[in-house]
């Protein structure tokens, strides 16, 4: 799940966006033809991936922080669990539904197909 989000290709192939995702902290990260950039914050392989997060609508200079924490479950499944904080109030209802139409259902559609497989 991890690399999902994390890698250039395989967020590309999930998502249908374009995405140019640095693996280093530091490093930027660019979606859907700048649509969203930023910067990674801290990133623990298979673990988590905290970002600087800012979408073209944000009013200029401001960031969000995307943190993503997986955690391995007993079943050999992984939760995922988001905190997104600091996007403007007008901004929140849309920037929900990015995360959810985008990005959860996308990668459960993806997952569904991969375990179908094997």
């Amino acid at each position: 799940v991890y690399d999902l989000l994390a890698d250039s290709e395989k967020h590309t192939a999930v998502t249908g966006r374009k995405a140019i995702i640095s693996g280093k902290v530091g490093g930027t990260f660019s979606i859907s033809g700048n649509d969203v950039t930023g910067i990674n914050v801290d990133l623990v392989p298979g673990r988590r991936i905290v970002q600087a997060w800012r979408h073209r609508r944000f009013p200029e200079g401001v960031f969000s922080m995307a943190a993503v924490t997986l955690t391995p479950t007993p079943d050999g499944g992984t939760e995922l669990v988001l905190t997104h904080r600091g996007v403007p109030k007008d901004l929140i209802p849309e920037t929900e539904q990015t995360w959810r139409e985008q990005y959860w259902s996308r990668i459960k559609a993806y997952l569904d197909r991969e375990v179908r497989k094997v």
